[in-house]
């Protein structure tokens, strides 16, 4: 396992574009409670590319770090404790890496 979850981004504000600083990333179209499924994106080879639920066209921007947006506000931000993807829903425990041998 990674240390590093992948990233989500959402569009609450509305924008018509997101810059993005992974090309692997998730869509969670808005906030929890007014959420979409969350949906893994991989833009391949392109710099851009259209979420299928909501629309959101987002940007790839070397220029960012992987969890960071622009508009910044587009990176989805966890609560202390809080953990991102299906451990969340299911209630789970964060996951962890193996110990090292």
């Amino acid at each position: 396992m990674t240390d590093h979850p992948t990233p989500h981004f959402h569009n609450d504000m509305g924008v018509p574009v997101i810059e993005v600083g992974s090309k692997q990333f998730m869509c969670t179209g808005a906030r929890p409670p007014h959420d979409h499924p969350h949906i893994y994106i991989d833009m391949g080879d392109e710099t851009e590319i259209v979420c299928s639920y909501c629309s959101t066209l987002y940007r790839h921007n070397a220029s960012l770090a992987p969890t960071e947006a622009n508009p910044p506000e587009a990176a989805y931000e966890y609560d202390a404790g809080e953990t991102p993807g299906i451990e969340k829903v299911m209630g789970l425990p964060p996951l962890t890496s193996p110990p090292s041998a």
